[in-house]
């Protein structure tokens, strides 16, 4: 889904210094969270997309949406579960809905026609961040949502440029946000911006080097990104030296660095709500097959949660049981 189909590493290298592969199932992960993803269930040859939801050790998988749509998570608060659809509408006009754990209870949430973008929230859940279009001539802008009512405020208006992947700061002053100041110039591409969350003092955070490999290839530059519930830094998804990773950036600007230090390819990721896990896809660096991964971010100590079941398993979020 999304874009592209990204992303992240099937096994980590044996001579990695950054973190080690538990063997025999022996890392100790948390039991207070489940993960939902996303799959292709017709893989390539379709446009079917599922929402899968399996424990926190990859045990237990289960089809949790199982509709002939186009569905898609990319955030949940606590125990329940946001994701974007077309089962209502034309193909692809994606709408906001909720669910719980088991794929039940499924509330639309507002008539705000969304586009296809991770999001967030704030306020104990009753607020949102999402990208959303109102008609054909404004798309791809930034709105506040009330999750209780479905009622939404623009903050974005810029036809000529696209926001995307918006996520609160941990307490709620601030959003990052992937920016394109012309959607129209194929020459140029996405950086990070921050700005209050009434959508004034906006500035600048990445700056892609464009002398890498990689700044004419197809892929993020800078997006997806996810603001650290605990620790300082923003993590985020780039395209260099030919495979995605996850990169990471203080709020200032003033510190950037790769987040983790593989030789294949990284992408969507999610931290659980006390920043102590990283779930993440990775896959090839042909990106044909794609797998979810835990990792310990204390010790860097990483899990593979699924199989090939699927080619396309990517998107994973933390959920609170």
């Amino acid at each position: 889904m999304k874009r592209l189909i990204l992303l992240n590493i099937l096994l980590i290298m044996n001579n990695s210094s950054l973190f080690s592969q538990s063997e025999n199932n022996e890392l100790k992960v948390p039991d207070n969270y489940l993960i939902a993803y996303n799959v292709n269930a017709k893989d390539s040859s379709g446009d079917n997309y599922e929402i899968m939801m399996m424990n926190s050790n990859g045990s237990d998988k289960k089809n949790i949406t199982n509709h002939k749509d186009v569905a898609w998570t990319y955030y949940s608060y606590k125990d329940r579960l946001y994701f974007v659809s077309d089962r209502d509408t034309c193909h692809r006009c994606f709408f906001l809905y909720k669910m719980d754990t088991n794929g039940k209870n499924i509330q639309k949430i507002s008539e705000l026609q969304l586009e296809d973008s991770w999001m967030s929230s704030r306020n104990k859940g009753k607020e949102m961040i999402v990208t959303g279009r109102i008609g054909k001539a404004l798309r791809f802008q930034l709105f506040l949502l009330d999750t209780e009512n479905g009622s939404f405020k623009q903050i974005t208006n810029d036809t000529s440029a696209t926001y995307g992947d918006p996520c609160f700061s941990p307490d709620g002053k601030q959003i990052v946000y992937s920016y394109k100041k012309d959607k129209r110039d194929r020459n140029t591409h996405e950086e990070l911006f921050v700005m209050n969350s009434d959508g004034t003092g906006a500035r600048q955070l990445t700056t892609y080097p464009e002398d890498n490999p990689s700044a004419k290839e197809y892929g993020y530059k800078a997006g997806a990104a996810r603001w650290h519930p605990a620790e300082n830094f923003i993590s985020y998804v780039s395209k260099q030296d030919g495979r995605h990773s996850i990169y990471a950036i203080a709020p200032d600007g003033k510190k950037q660095w790769k987040l983790i230090n593989n030789q294949q390819s990284d992408g969507w990721h999610d931290w659980s709500s006390d920043g102590k896990w990283l779930v993440y896809n990775h896959s090839d660096n042909e990106e044909s097959q794609f797998h979810i991964s835990i990792m310990n971010w204390k010790t860097k100590e990483q899990l593979q949660l699924t199989e090939n079941h699927y080619s396309a398993q990517q998107s994973p979020v933390f959920v609170e049981k």
